[in-house]
């Protein structure tokens, strides 16, 4: 993984990564996923401000809902939700194609061609997933704390400027950063877990199978240790 990193980090700096496949990862990766982002994030927002409205049927002023829903999202489940959507979409598929083009030998013929493997497949992978995965991230946090402020309009006849007002109340402009900087971090962790992954796999069609899914299960574990140390780092 070192040396992989390395690697990717020499043909960055030296602007040898090709951009036209960058700009085809980027798109793969961005648009062709934003109708699923979408889902999730209006999902991940309605649920929580039912959830939310359920545990402040009592003293508890309704508009610290509009607080609770837009913390939950935007500081966890917009970042958290959208790395699974692109665990599942976009490191799956990288593993499995660069496992397939390594068991046919297609990562040879590179090599005798004089092409780097790096520079070629692994390194615009990985910069298309940390420019793409924050601006996903952003996505997903708007569309679910609207989706939440319209789910508390229609089940607790909250309207949106009391929304907004709990909102406010507690909004602080670290909460956003923190987001999308958990997206960056994000977007490099899975294609790069995917990318070393697919190109250690050996074993033919079953070994393609057992690389993918080590690779989503290391995606997996990686992404949840990850979201638990980024409070005590940055929020403490």
């Amino acid at each position: 993984m070192t040396m992989l990193l390395w690697g990717i980090g020499r043909e960055t700096v030296r602007g040898r990564v090709p951009l036209r496949e960058f700009v085809a990862q980027a798109f793969d990766m961005g648009v062709k996923s934003l109708p699923l982002v979408l889902v999730v994030a209006v999902l991940a927002g309605v649920v929580t401000s039912q959830q939310g409205g359920y545990q402040f049927t009592g003293s508890i002023p309704l508009y610290v809902l509009g607080s609770v829903v837009t913390s939950s999202i935007v500081l966890e489940l917009g970042p958290v939700l959208t790395a699974f959507v692109f665990i599942s979409r976009v490191g799956a598929r990288i593993a499995a194609e660069l496992g397939s083009m390594r068991v046919s030998e297609q990562i040879d013929a590179l090599y005798s061609l004089g092409r780097d493997p790096v520079r070629v497949l692994a390194a615009p992978r990985l910069l298309a997933g940390m420019v793409v995965m924050p601006l996903l991230v952003g996505i997903t946090d708007t569309v679910g704390v609207y989706a939440g402020m319209l789910t508390a309009r229609s089940t607790l006849q909250l309207g949106p400027e009391a929304f907004f007002y709990g909102v406010r109340l507690y909004w602080k402009s670290w909460d956003l950063f923190y987001s999308l900087l958990k997206g960056l971090a994000f977007g490099f962790t899975i294609p790069f877990v995917s990318a070393h992954m697919g190109l250690l796999t050996t074993g033919g069609a079953e070994g393609v199978g057992r690389s993918t899914n080590g690779a989503v299960v290391f995606m997996t574990i990686a992404i949840l240790v990850m979201d638990a140390l980024f409070p005590p780092l940055l929020l403490g």
